[in-house]
This record gives C-alpha cells, sequence and structure tokens, in this order.
C-alpha cells in the first residue's frame, strides 16, 4: 500500500512481475490505478490497470462485481467495510451484503473468490464497457472514449466479449481488450444489456457503438462460495480463454496465490538485505523491488497489430520516468527481462516507424522531451547485455536523430528535430524547447556512446559534438539568487528571451518576465507546451548526466558549483516528486565531496519516503520514484547510459545482490549508525577503494565491497572523480 494516496498513485491489487492482467477495485471512473482508499464506492473490479501514473488514465477494463438479488438493476455499487492486500492477493467484504471478494493472478488470467452469506440471492455482473477516465465531454483530451463492446453468453458458466476503448493520457488510437470467463458453478438466470436496456435471457449484445454487459443469476443454495477465473487478452476471445487453460487450469484458490508468490520470491529473493534491518527498512525496500516490477507489461505473443518473433512490450508509461533508475534496477535483478524490453523497442521501431518514449494499448505517445529509448539501448550496451541486435538499435536511435516525425511529435520521435539539427538547440516557440535541448544533447550522447563501440566513427564524431548542444541554451552571464549561468530561452535568430509573450491583441502585446524559478507556461498555452517541461531552470540547469565536469565548469568551477548545489537544496528549489532532479543529489561527487552527497539523500528520504499508504513525494511512475529509494537505500546510484554507480552511504548495514551469471555482490557498512554515517575507509575484494564509485563490470564480477564508517567527513572519494564523458 506504500504510494497508494496522495501522489503515490500506484496500483493496489495482484500482479504477476511484469504481468498483462492486474486486477483490482475501481472506485468510480475517476482514479488512474482504479483504487481510492476507503469510503469511496467500489464501482466494481476491472482486470487492466497501470501503475503510479500521472495525467489521464488508462484501462479499467472488463469490470466483475458480485451482487445479491434481482437482476433488474446496473448500479451495484457498494461501499466496503473491511480490505486487506498482501503480496499477490486483495480481499475486501461489501457493507450491507456482507460479500467478501478475494482475487490473486497470473499473468494472463486472474482469479476470483466470492464468499456469500448463506441466505443470499448470488449474482455476479460483467461489465464490457466500464472503463476509467471517462468524460461526458467528447473527445476530451488524456480521457478514454468508448467505442464499443460485445458480450456473448456461452454456456450455463462461461461468457465472453471484448471492450473497445481510444484515448487515455497517450491520446492513443484504439486497442480491444477481449474477455473469457468461467465459473465453477452454473448460473440458471442471466439478463444482458446494450445501452442500458435491460434483455432478460437475450444471450448476445453485438458490437454497435453501445455499452454492454450481462447480469447473471446463481440460485442453488447448496454453496457460499462462487469462484470465477477470467483470461484476458488483446488478440481474442479464444486467445483469453486459452490464456487461462495454459496458466490457472485448476480451481485451487490458494494453488494460484502460492504459485504466484513463487514468481515474486524468485525475483525478490536476487537482493538479500541485513535480516537485521528494520521492519520499517524492509517493507519500503522489497515494495520498491515490487513496484519496479509492474512495468512495463510482457505482452509477448498478445499484439495485435503485427506477428514477430521478438518480445512484445507495452505500457512504457513513460521511458522519461523510467530509464533513470527502473531500467538499470532490472538490469541488476533480471537482466534478461531488460534484454527482452530493449529487443522489444527495437522491433516497434521496425514494424511501427519509431521506438516509443511512451506506449499504451498498443500506440506510441506521449513524448515528454527527449527520445529516451536510446537511454535504455545504450545503458544496455555499456553494461554488455547481450541478445540484442545493437546494428539495429543504433538504426532505431538515429532515425530518431535525423528523421522528422512529420507532424507526429507528440507521439513519437524528437519535436523541433529540423530546428535543432540546424541550429544546435531547440528555439522558443516550440513547446518544450528548453528541456528537448537538454535531453536531445544527452540522447546524442548515447548515440555518440554505442556508434564508437560499434566502430561508427563518423556516426560517433556527429553526436558526441552534438551531445553539448545543451550549451546552447546556457546563458552564461545570467544570475539568480547568487548563481550564474542558466538554461534559458532563445529565439531562432540566436537572441536570448528575457521577456516571453503573453497573448496578444490590436492594442496591446503583454508579456512577463521568464527566470530560472519560474514554472508556468503563458495562459495561452497548455502546460505541456512551456519552456521546461514539470520543472524549472534551477532544474534543468543541473541535469546534465553527461557532462558533469562541464556543467561545473560553466557554472563558475567547484566552489561556485557547490554553493549553487547548496543553494538548490536550502531554498527547497529541488523538486523531490519528480524526475529530471534525479541525478542532482549525488552532484557533490564531482567536486570530491560524496559526504554532502549522502547528507542530502538522506536528508530527502527520511524527510519524503516512509512506509505508509502516503509514502511516496510524487507519483511512482511506472516504478521510478520506488527504483530510485531502493537504490539509495543499497548505497548505489546508477548514471544511466554510463557504466558505473556512484556510492553513497547506504540505509542498509548489509545487503547481497545475487547476480544472474552467479555471482554474488556483498556491501557491507561496518559500524553503520546514526552517529556514524561517513565512509572513512572503502575496501573493494580486500583492496583499498579510494573513489566513490564502482564500474558495472566490477558489481558483476562480484565479491564484497566493505565500508568503514566514521563519525566525521573524510576525504574518502575526493581524489578519483566518477568517470568523463567520452572523448
Amino acid at each position: 500500500m506504500i504510494g497508494s494516496e496522495g501522489l503515490g498513485r500506484v496500483f493496489i491489487g495482484p500482479s504477476c512481475p511484469f504481468g498483462m492482467v492486474k486486477p483490482s477495485p475501481d472506485c468510480t471512473s475517476k482514479p488512474n490505478s482504479g483504487w481510492l482508499p476507503m469510503p469511496t464506492e467500489v464501482t466494481g473490479f476491472s482486470q487492466v490497470h497501470v501503475s503510479g501514473t500521472g495525467g489521464g488514465p488508462k484501462y479499467g477494463n472488463i469490470q466483475v462485481m458480485p451482487f445479491s438479488g434481482p437482476l433488474t438493476q446496473l448500479d451495484q455499487s457498494a461501499l466496503r467495510k473491511e480490505e486487506k492486500t498482501t503480496l499477490g492477493y486483495y480481499q475486501t467484504k461489501f457493507e450491507g451484503n456482507n460479500i467478501e471478494t478475494e482475487i490473486t493472478t497470473a499473468e494472463r488470467a486472474a482469479f476470483y473468490r466470492f464468499s456469500y452469506p448463506q441466505t443470499a440471492h448470488k449474482a455476479i455482473k460483467i461489465d464490457a464497457a466500464f472503463f476509467l477516465g471517462e468524460s461526458p465531454t467528447p473527445n476530451t483530451r488524456e480521457a478514454q472514449q468508448f467505442i464499443g463492446s460485445e458480450i456473448e453468453v456461452l454456456s450455463d458458466c462461461e461468457v465472453r466479449g471484448h471492450s473497445r476503448i481510444r484515448g487515455g493520457w497517450n491520446n492513443g488510437k484504439a486497442y480491444t481488450v477481449y474477455f473469457y470467463a468461467i465459473f465453477d458453478h452454473p448460473f440458471d438466470a442471466f439478463t444482458s444489456w446494450k445501452d442500458s436496456l435491460l434483455m432478460p435471457n437475450q444471450k448476445s449484445q453485438y458490437d454497435a457503438g453501445k455499452k454492454t454487459g450481462v447480469l447473471l443469476s446463481f440460485k442453488d443454495t447448496s454453496y457460499q462460495k462462487l469462484q470465477m477465473k477470467i483470461g484476458i487478452s488483446f488478440v481474442s476471445c479464444l486467445k483469453a480463454k486459452e490464456n487461462i487453460n495454459a496458466e490457472i487450469a485448476h480451481w485451487d484458490f490458494q494453488k494460484a496465490h502460492t504459485e504466484l508468490l513463487e514468481k515474486w520470491e524468485q525475483l525478490l529473493s536476487r537482493i538479500e538485505i541485513d535480516p537485521k534491518a528494520s521492519p520499517l527498512q524492509k517493507r519500503m525496500f522489497y515494495t520498491g523491488l515490487y513496484h519496479t516490477m509492474l512495468m512495463p507489461v510482457d505482452r509477448t505473443g498478445e499484439n495485435p497489430l503485427w506477428l514477430s518473433e521478438a518480445p512484445y512490450y507495452d505500457d512504457f508509461y513513460a521511458i522519461w520516468d523510467t530509464y533513470r533508475t527502473s531500467n538499470p534496477l532490472i538490469t541488476l535483478i533480471d537482466p534478461q527481462r531488460e534484454v527482452n524490453i530493449v529487443n522489444s523497442l527495437i522491433d516497434i521501431y521496425k514494424q511501427d516507424g519509431y521506438m516509443p518514449d511512451a506506449r499504451s494499448g498498443n500506440s506510441n505517445g506521449r513524448t515528454q522531451g527527449g527520445s529516451n529509448a536510446e537511454v535504455l539501448i545504450a545503458d544496455a550496451y555499456v553494461k554488455g547485455l547481450k541478445g540484442i541486435n545493437y546494428q539495429e538499435g543504433l538504426q532505431a536511435m538515429l532515425k530518431d536523430a535525423l528523421i522528422p516525425p512529420g507532424g507526429n511529435e507528440e507521439q513519437e520521435g524528437r519535436g523541433g528535430l529540423v530546428e535543432y539539427n540546424r541550429l544546435g538547440y531547440v528555439p522558443y516557440g516550440i513547446d518544450r524547447s528548453g528541456n528537448r535541448t537538454v535531453e536531445y544533447s544527452y540522447n546524442d550522447y548515447n548515440i555518440a556512446t554505442v556508434a564508437k563501440g560499434l566502430g561508427e566513427e563518423e556516426v560517433y564524431n556527429r553526436f558526441i559534438k552534438q551531445s553539448a548542444n545543451w550549451k546552447n541554451l546556457w546563458r552564461d552571464d545570467y544570475e539568480n539568487n547568487g548563481a550564474k549561468g542558466f538554461i534559458m530561452p532563445r529565439d531562432a535568430n540566436g537572441n536570448w528571451l528575457d521577456e516571453i509573450p503573453f497573448g496578444s491583441s490590436k492594442v496591446y502585446s503583454p508579456t512577463f518576465l521568464y527566470h530560472p524559478l519560474i514554472s508556468e507556461a503563458p495562459w495561452y498555452l497548455p502546460w505541456w507546451s512551456a519552456f521546461l517541461y514539470e520543472g524549472t531552470s534551477w532544474e534543468y540547469s543541473l541535469s546534465i548526466p553527461q557532462d558533469v565536469p562541464g556543467l561545473i565548469e560553466k557554472s563558475g568551477g567547484k566552489e561556485a558549483f557547490q554553493k549553487r548545489l547548496d543553494t538548490f537544496f536550502d531554498r527547497s528549489y529541488y523538486n523531490v516528486n519528480n524526475e529530471p532532479s534525479f541525478l542532482t543529489p549525488c552532484l557533490y561527487h564531482w567536486i570530491g565531496k560524496p559526504y554532502l552527497s549522502s547528507d542530502r539523500i538522506h536528508q530527502i528520504i527520511s524527510t519524503h519516503f516512509n512506509d505508509s499508504s502516503m509514502g511516496l513525494p510524487g507519483n511512482d511512475d511506472s516504478g521510478a520514484m520506488s527504483s530510485w529509494l531502493a537504490f539509495h537505500m543499497l548505497g548505489l546510484y546508477p548514471n544511466a547510459g554510463q557504466a558505473y554507480y556512484l556510492l553513497n552511504t547506504p540505509f542498509l548495514k548489509e545487503s547481497v545482490i545475487h547476480l544472474e551469471n552467479g555471482n554474488s555482490f556483498k556491501i557491507s557498512a561496518q559500524q553503520l549508525s546514526e552517529k556514524k554515517r561517513y565512509v572513512g575507509k572503502a575496501l573493494l575484494n580486500g583492496k583499498q577503494l579510494n573513489r566513490a564509485w564502482i564500474s558495472h563490470k566490477e558489481l558483476m564480477e562480484g565479491g564484497e565491497l566493505v565500508l568503514e564508517m566514521v563519525a566525521k567527513p573524510t576525504k574518502w572519494g575526493a581524489q578519483e572523480l566518477p568517470p568523463q564523458q567520452l572523448k
């Protein structure tokens, strides 16, 4: 439940690792993940959800709801009087009718157990048309839109159908979710409906652009528990049925739950932490790992758009969020999974034209800044992941960097690409020109990284040069709150813009002063069209992961850079609830003071993270926030796309990463306490380690990193700074 309330928006029902089916309650059609806390009523339980997302909702398809009474009413919403969630299991009991619902799941089929009072008239509602994010206004941006649905009663224990929806956060094309439901007891009466018109004994309602569903009655009183298995498919109803047969071929609810727990144990046990860690630390750490492995979703064999031998993953929601920490954590825990994810991205490029920065419901979109699938390819390459065709990966990256998306800038590719390649920056007047320039620079660095490794010298030379394009929006003489030099707006003629147009009329041409702490867009622009997306210039001016030494130089040197960082944190310019500043607390490493990084990280976590339902400070964003926490609890932090981990004071005295190659890497923080929280000395496999970072290769070779903790800051990590960028 960590992060289930407030901004976290995490999914709280049962799920397999990267599982396609995610059943849970829908508490009205408004929340992104379906669930809201009591006393909000439950509309029903649908089978497909996302986790931790902002913006408009997606999915919430194929809803079921137990009730008691005659088949005469469509709305069967009910209040919960109790609720329980554990790994792979959800349970609730409703007020009034005292019906209990228990849920567990497999990858592509969910398992329900309904318990009715002895005298209750058992009934089930299956709503083929429900979905999250419905708006009374047609074609509302980011709202899902109904297209059609279908329902068919096949026998006295089988129902099938589909839901066809479009839109949502990514404003995507139509997707269809098919289902096949089987009960362990026969129903003896049913009433289907179309467009709210109830039709007793009507077995089917075909797809005619109307909302459809069915009410089922089970009058036999010889049993109180009714079980249902419901398979889901994005291909067909028969495929949904096959998913049940392949994954839950029995009627043993507990067995299904145990099988799910075994899948999670296999992955969660890849990292063992100090058995003496506090219950709070255990809950926060393992929940962080769990959230990281909910998305993207493995839909291999469930792609309705093309046939391919490659894996198919969907619900990248969005790579802008997950590339920094989620994918690097998956690489450590389950590297073959990361290989499959990257291969899926490359296959999407081959079949659909572009790799996604976000993708959901089989549609690319929305881009938020850079073309960040390139970071995932570069990260896989520098960490030596096998089984990826990196030549094809490089071609996918170059498509982003060279070919304008032709009007689909919100969906894929790079918006403002022509101007970026001509000027070396995206000029003001194009949406998100500031962070697009900053992020494209890093994406160009990712291209250079792979090109250099593959011996593509011409490609490397071009893109390593372009990786410095962030400097073209760096206004050296601009000062704000004691810091000098900021990412600032610039027009296509090269002019710096102190003032931004704030609308116009025949009489007035109002403007407003742009400064590094402003996050608003002019009134006539939607918020996603601002100069910087979800951040200020103070944040983005510290977000240059490929060239921190160059950033320090631009900021006036190490002393000025430390003052800049101190101001950033002390004056609360740091935004803990969003991704652009994920690396920033670690930047003290590059001035030889990693102890200050550790101080900032511990302050951030102790202030903003906990094990309550409000325990995440921002949208979890498919596990981004949770993976950031998990890495820092270990004392490691990746710089995605580069093959090293920064070392910080861990929260755990001991942790062991069991690697897929058979090696294990142990981190021991000796004498770690509130008083002894600084690294005095470090030993890697018995040899003194004077740097506050280790390479991915060193970690994969296994062994032990011993951190000897002391009470006061030392000069450890001051001599050998983190790796420089490519030359």
